[in-house]
């Protein structure tokens, strides 16, 4: 079958090129039809050099007239390549960068197809860093000249002409063996194409018309599939009873007298969502979305404290050893002085590198700890609750759909809050987590300044260090983030390893700096961390480790090195790390922006600090397979649709699936046979889960 036969079989390929499409995902001749291109070029009708205009974007067909590669006057580490192209029409000069090599390529008299901008420079018209390849004999033509052509995102060893030339040969050799999982009546309803019109149609689109209908068809699996599992999980939790907790009572009240603040409008709405799921029948499902700093982890405690008043135990799950840590002590200061049926409440903390994780399991399954918090850890075989009635996942992203799955199923069916501080716009929420319910905390505490966010050019650095400088003389404490430890020539970015030492004997020799990053052992990382808490540091140099849940009202200054190399939600995560006392705090840029979708983000960061706004701005930027990760369940699959953009496409696609399953929900019906297949294939741990519905 097409879906289990490797691609180093399929004519063109072999082992070793087989071997370069591993990194994208592909392994199988069904992977390569859904390896789908990034753009097309209209080659129907190519531009003549003479009607090209500046700053607009065009397909043409040149020949070398001259090539040259030398060095930049300013750093002769830097190369620059020069070609002439002309045609018929005219003449124009392109330019590629730090690709010294290409001159051996661009023979004079060579035939090219380039498709670039074109740029004003010295008053003559130019394409800087086109794509291009070079035309050859006629045999293959007809998938690279005279159509709408493919263009690819390249693995190691091919070039655009041979990977089309690959795809085209999968295509015309499996495309007819290959089933469509989408029922017939399914696909009529939807004015859907069939899966081989679309495949065929996405890849060497016979019109630009067909190449939408493809989109959407294809666009359409993807979200249906995605679907079908969260339907299914809604439609079992309602089969299954969960546990009635009584949500009122002394230790909540002490607890909520206890803060040493108020809590927000926002947090008392979501508090009572949570007591109307945790007295009901049916266990909770509930996701708690909420800015960086929004107060989401006291909602949580106060949650677990419901769970532990009725006898139950409560488990709160994080993503790192830092956050867990984090985690465990602002709780265990906020239960101090709290005393539950003439007892302290009992907590622990239980990590993969904790010396005593024997003792620690060993009290949970006694029921002697009431509340832990940990790391994937919890998830760990061994480690059995006497009576967990209370789950929270925090920063829920950061687990993949299997992970999430394995702690609740350590109780009999206990309440479960997960939470994110990646915020999502909420009608997409609803969308895509069709089987969880949905709160929001949309304010912060009062007394909260903004973070001012500033952007600088590495020429303006110096700058950047004044401002952190007068802020450590204030005895405040910054943060100075890096996207690398070690320093990488390739792309010419400073390691935080490397700088470092630097600022240490340099810039700031005269104060107290610290580093961490993910290589650290955990010990390490845990008694850096403490130095800086306690103010034993001033400075801490740091990957994106810190990117989730540190909370340090002292750090008032945080510099984000090279960061465009940063995606907007976790731009904003970092900035979460400061201003969170009631001083005012500053968030330094130092960028030079190489692409337009990087300069998108960095003004996005200088212009809000509001997170949902955000989030919104880096799914149009980036669409939502970066934004969410590829360990988001499902999420990972979209291969070609996006739920931002086609919004109404993914309510159509969840509407056929509450329709679907409900009427035969372990897919048992012969018209829906492939699309049991098509699950299963994408989604292998529904096979238990399908067989009892």
């Amino acid at each position: 079958m097409a879906q289990s036969t490797s691609i180093q079989y399929l004519k063109g390929i072999g082992p070793k090129r087989a071997k370069s499409f591993s990194g994208y995902g592909v392994g199988t001749i069904e992977d390569l039809l859904y390896y789908f291109p990034r753009r097309y070029e209209d080659r129907t009708n190519l531009a003549d050099i003479s009607e090209l205009k500046e700053g607009q974007f065009y397909t043409i067909k040149a020949q070398v007239r001259s090539s040259r590669s030398h060095s930049s006057w300013r750093r002769r580490s830097f190369s620059i390549t020069e070609a002439l192209l002309t045609d018929p029409t005219g003449e124009i000069s392109c330019v590629w960068f730090n690709q010294p090599y290409l001159n051996q390529y661009l023979k004079t008299g060579s035939s090219l197809i380039l498709y670039g901008k074109v740029q004003l420079y010295n008053a003559r018209l130019q394409m800087d860093n086109p794509e291009f390849e070079f035309t050859g004999g006629e045999d293959d033509n007809s998938l690279n000249i005279g159509r709408i052509v493919p263009v690819y995102t390249l693995p190691q060893g091919f070039s655009q002409r041979s990977l089309r030339q690959v795809i085209k040969n999968a295509l015309d050799e499996f495309l007819p063996k290959i089933n469509d999982c989408l029922p017939f009546d399914l696909r009529s309803r939807n004015n859907l194409l069939n899966l081989a019109q679309s495949l065929l149609n996405i890849h060497f689109p016979q019109s630009m018309d067909l190449q939408k209908q493809a989109h959407t068809r294809l666009s359409f699996e993807e979200f249906f599939i995605f679907q079908l599992p969260l339907v299914l999980r809604k439609l079992k939790r309602k089969e299954k009873k969960g546990i009635k907790h009584t949500v009122s009572g002394k230790l909540i009240e002490d607890f909520i007298s206890a803060l040493p603040f108020t809590l927000t409008p926002a947090q008392e709405k979501v508090i009572g969502e949570i007591k109307a799921d945790m007295s009901g029948p049916m266990a909770m499902q509930r996701l708690l979305q909420g800015d960086v700093g929004s107060g989401k982890t006291v909602v949580a405690t106060l949650a677990s404290l419901i769970a532990v008043q009725g006898g139950y135990q409560a488990a709160f799950m994080a993503p790192t050893e830092i956050l867990a840590r984090q985690h465990y002590d602002k709780v265990t200061s906020q239960l101090s002085g709290l005393v539950f049926s003439g007892k302290k409440i009992r907590l622990g903390l239980l990590t993969g590198q904790d010396k005593e994780r024997k003792k620690i399991c060993r009290q949970i399954k006694d029921g002697e700890i009431d509340l832990v918090i940990g790391t994937h850890a919890l998830l760990q075989e061994e480690l059995s609750f006497k009576k967990l009635g209370f789950v929270v996942i925090d920063e829920q992203h950061k687990f993949g759909v299997g992970q999430r799955a394995l702690l609740p199923k350590k109780g009999d069916n206990p309440d479960v809050l997960i939470m994110t501080a990646t915020p999502i716009p909420r009608t997409l929420a609803i969308t895509l987590y069709g089987d969880l319910d949905i709160s929001v905390i949309n304010e912060l505490p009062p007394g909260r300044i903004p973070v001012k966010t500033i952007l600088f050019t590495h020429r303006e650095k110096k700058k950047a260090y004044a401002i952190l400088r007068e802020e450590l003389n204030y005895r405040r404490q910054a943060y100075i983030i890096y996207p690398v430890i070690e320093e990488s020539y390739a792309l010419d970015i400073a390691g935080a390893k490397k700088m470092f030492a630097e600022l240490k004997s340099g810039e700031f020799k005269d104060f107290r700096l610290g580093l961490i990053h993910g290589k650290l052992k955990q010990a390490a990382q845990a008694e850096v961390m403490s130095k800086f808490k306690k103010g034993r540091l001033d400075i801490l140099i740091s990957t994106t480790i810190l990117e989730v849940g540190i909370d340090i009202p002292n750090a008032t200054c945080m510099i984000i090195e090279s960061a465009e190399r940063f995606g907007l939600s976790q731009l904003h995560q970092l900035r979460g790390r400061i201003g969170r006392g009631r001083l005012e705090s500053f968030c330094i840029l130092v960028s030079d922006g190489q692409t337009e979708e990087a300069g998108k983000r960095l003004q996005a960061m200088v212009s809000s600090n509001d997170g949902f706004r955000i989030a919104e701005e880096d799914l149009k930027i980036r669409g939502p397979g970066e934004f969410f990760g590829s360990r988001q369940h499902g999420l990972a699959e979209l291969k070609i649709a996006n739920p931002l953009t086609q919004l109404q496409l993914l309510k159509r696609a969840r509407e056929e699936a509450i329709k679907l399953i409900p009427a035969d929900a372990n897919l048992s019906l012969r018209q829906n046979a492939g699309l049991k297949v098509r699950l299963l294939q994408r989604f292998p741990e529904y096979e238990n889960f399908m067989a009892s519905a």
